[in-house]
């Protein structure tokens, strides 16, 4: 009457990978005790923006002042 059965192995079913009513983007990693915090998310439109002006103003700025002795200082 009684069966040889192994118990299942104990998996907590109500504990999933990612905590209850947060989103993957919004868990928060800790570095150096807590005093470092970082979170994954998106890069604003206007951060981007801004990168992009500032890398084409350095080309600009490369091209027309490259060489030479510098400012004043052409002779």
């Amino acid at each position: 009457m009684s069966e040889n059965t192994t118990p299942a192995p104990e998996t907590p079913a109500s504990e999933p990978d990612e905590p209850a009513g947060k989103a993957a983007h919004e868990e928060l990693e800790e570095y150096g005790g807590g005093h470092i915090k970082a979170r994954h998310g998106r890069v604003n439109g206007w951060l981007l923006a801004v990168y992009a002006v500032l890398f084409v103003w350095a080309l600009y700025y490369g091209y027309r002042y490259w060489g030479g002795l510098g400012p004043g200082l052409d002779y």
